[in-house]
C-alpha cells in the first residue's frame, strides 16, 4: 500500500470522530472536513431547536456529505438534541421496567425520526450494560435492567426501533460497564467478574445486538482482568478482535468511547491512546471535546501517520478501519427509511412518551398517609390513567435533593417535577438542594404539601440523610425517585425509573390526580 503523506493522511482523518464548540462549525472543522475527517459529535453545547441543528449537520455535510454524524440520545436522562427541555421519552430503565418490546421499538423508532430530520448518522445508543451492580454510579437507569435476558430482548427491540429509521445505533459499553463502582469518566473501572459470569450475564446482550444487526458498538474504558488483566479493553486486541470481531463475529464499525476521559487519559497521551486502540481493532476515535483551533485533530492525525511510518501500526489495519466508517456513511445515505418519511412531530410520538412513562411508574401508599409511613404495601402494577384521589390537591413545596449527575448527563438537563407541578398548580414552590449545602430549607410543619424529589437515594448516604430528615418533620411528605428505588418512604413514594419531561410529567400528573 502507499505510504505517501496525503494518503495516509487522509486514513488518518477519516478514522476520528472529534467534538467541537459553537453552534456552526468552526473554521478548523470545515477546514478538516474538507481534508477528510470522517467524523464529528454533537452536543448539547452545539444545538438550540431542531432547525438549528439540522442546518448544523448540512453544513457539516457541505465540507464532507460522508462525515459520520454522531450524537448521544438515549432517551431520558442522556439527551442532546432535548438537553434543555429533557426528553420525550423515558430512559432504558423505564422501559425495561414496562418490559414491553413492542412499545420500545416505537420508542426507539420516535428517536431515531427526531434524528433522521436533522439528517444524523449515527446515535450513540443503547446502552446494553445489564447494571448488576445497584451502585454503579454512571450506569443505572440508563441501562434497561438487571438482567441479561431483559436487557438482551429490549435491546435488540431498541435497535431494530432506530434502525428502522436509516440512523446507525451502537451498542455500549462493551465489553459491560454493569457491575462497576467507578465512573470511567474519572477513574478505570475494574469488573472483577470471572469469565463464566462474564459470558452468562455481561456478554448476551452484546450477542443479541450484534445477532440483530447492530451497526456499531462502542468499547468502554474497562479493565477486565478475566479477559485481559493488562489492556483496557480500549487498548486490548484480544478483547475487540479476539472476542468481538473474531468469537462473536461483529463486522460493523466499532468506535471507543470519549478518549478524554479519565479512564484512559490517565494511561497515555492522546495520539498514543488512538495509535493503541486502531491497532486492537477500533475503527473510530471519539474526541468529546477538541482545542479551540482544532490542533488537537491534527495532532491526532499526525500521531496516527507517525505510528504507521514506524511500524506500530499497519497500514492494512488503519485502511480497514477507515473502511468501516466510510461503509456506515454508505449505509445511511443509502438506506431507504432515510427517505421513507417526512420528518415530522407527531400526536403519536407524544402520546407514546407519555404512556411509555406511566407504565414505568410505581407507587407505594402508606396505610394511613397522615402517621408514620409503616405497614405500606407496594403496587407493583402500571399506574392507569383513570383518575384517582390526589394526593396533592393544592401548590406543594417541592425540595429537589440533587446529587451531582455523572458526566455522561449535560448539566442543565432539569429532573423536571418542579415544572411539571407549577404547570399543574400555579404557586408550586420550587427548593433544590445540593451537595454543597446539603441543607433542608425551612419546612412548614403542616399545611402547604411537601414534595421531595431524589435521584438513586441509596448511592448517596448525605440525600439518605435529609430524606430521612425531612420524613421526620413531615410524615406526610411524599417522595419521587427519579433514579434506582430503595426503601419505600414517606407517605406516598413513587419511583419513575428515569429523569425526563414525559416522566416529571407523569409524576405530576399522577400527584394532582389526573390522568
Amino acid at each position: 500500500m502507499s505510504h505517501s503523506s496525503p494518503h495516509l493522511a487522509r486514513l488518518a482523518m477519516t478514522v476520528l470522530q472529534p467534538g467541537f464548540d459553537g453552534t456552526a462549525p468552526p473554521d478548523w472543522l470545515r477546514r478538516a472536513l474538507a481534508d477528510g475527517l470522517g467524523g464529528a459529535v454533537l452536543f448539547a453545547r452545539n444545538l438550540t431547536d431542531r432547525a438549528q441543528t439540522a442546518e448544523l449537520v448540512a453544513g457539516l455535510r457541505r465540507e464532507n456529505p460522508a462525515v459520520v454524524v454522531a450524537v448521544d440520545e438515549e432517551g431520558g436522562a442522556v439527551t442532546r438534541l432535548e438537553a434543555r427541555t429533557g426528553s420525550s421519552w423515558p430512559g432504558n430503565r423505564a422501559l425495561g421496567v414496562a418490559d414491553d418490546t413492542g412499545r420500545t421499538e416505537r420508542v426507539a423508532r420516535e428517536i431515531g425520526l427526531l434524528l433522521a430530520a436533522a439528517d444524523i448518522t449515527l446515535d450513540y445508543a443503547p446502552v446494553v450494560d445489564v447494571n448488576a451492580n445497584p451502585a454503579n454510579p454512571v450506569i443505572g437507569i440508563r441501562s434497561f435492567g438487571p438482567g441479561p435476558e431483559l436487557v438482551s430482548r429490549q435491546s435488540v427491540a431498541w435497535i431494530a426501533g432506530l434502525q428502522s429509521t436509516g440512523v446507525a445505533a451502537c451498542a455500549k459499553h462493551f465489553p459491560g460497564h454493569g457491575d462497576t463502582v467507578t465512573d470511567s469518566h474519572h477513574a478505570l473501572p475494574t469488573v472483577h467478574a470471572s469469565l463464566d459470569l462474564l459470558r452468562e450475564r455481561d456478554l448476551p446482550p452484546f450477542h443479541a445486538a450484534v445477532r440483530a444487526g447492530v451497526q456499531a458498538v462502542m468499547c468502554g474504558h474497562l479493565l477486565v482482568p478475566s479477559l485481559d488483566p493488562g489492556n483496557p479493553a480500549t487498548l486490548s486486541r484480544r478483547i475487540l478482535t479476539g472476542l468481538l470481531r473474531e468469537e462473536m463475529g461483529f463486522d460493523g464499525l466499532l468506535v471507543t468511547d470519549a478518549i478524554e476521559m479519565g479512564a484512559v487519559a490517565a494511561l497515555h497521551p492522546p495520539g498514543e491512546i488512538a495509535v493503541r486502540a486502531l491497532a486492537a481493532g477500533v475503527d473510530a476515535i471519539c474526541v468529546g471535546t477538541s482545542s479551540p483551533d482544532g490542533g488537537s485533530v491534527y495532532a491526532l492525525r499526525d500521531a496516527i501517520v507517525a505510528a504507521v511510518r514506524e511500524g506500530r501500526l499497519s497500514e492494512e489495519r488503519l485502511a480497514q478501519a477507515a473502511a468501516r466508517v466510510l461503509a456506515l456513511a454508505a449505509w445511511h445515505a443509502e438506506n431507504p427509511a432515510r427517505r421513507a418519511e417526512a420528518p415530522r412531530d407527531t400526536v403519536e410520538g407524544a402520546d407514546l412518551g407519555m404512556e411509555a412513562a406511566r407504565a414505568a411508574m410505581r407507587v407505594v401508599v402508606a396505610a394511613d398517609r397522615t402517621a408514620s409511613p409503616s405497614g405500606q404495601e407496594q403496587d407493583t402494577r402500571p399506574v392507569g390513567n383513570a383518575p384517582h384521589t390526589p394526593a396533592v390537591s393544592r401548590p406543594p413545596l417541592v425540595v429537589d435533593i440533587a446529587p451531582r449527575l455523572n458526566l455522561a448527563i449535560d448539566p442543565g438537563v432539569p429532573t423536571g417535577l418542579i415544572g411539571a407541578l407549577t404547570e399543574l398548580l400555579p404557586g408550586t414552590v420550587g427548593q433544590t438542594v445540593t451537595a454543597e449545602t446539603a441543607k433542608l430549607p425551612d419546612i412548614p410543619e403542616d399545611g402547604r404539601p411537601l414534595v421531595l424529589v431524589v435521584h438513586d437515594a441509596p448511592r448517596h448516604p448525605w440525600v439518605q440523610d435529609l430524606l430521612a430528615q425531612a420524613v421526620r418533620l413531615r410524615p406526610d411528605a411524599i417522595v419521587v425517585e427519579t433514579g434506582l428505588p430503595g426503601e419505600p418512604t414517606g407517605a406516598v413514594y413513587i419511583a419513575t425509573h428515569g429523569i425526563s419531561r414525559v416522566s416529571a410529567r407523569a409524576a405530576a400528573l399522577w400527584l394532582v390526580g389526573g390522568q
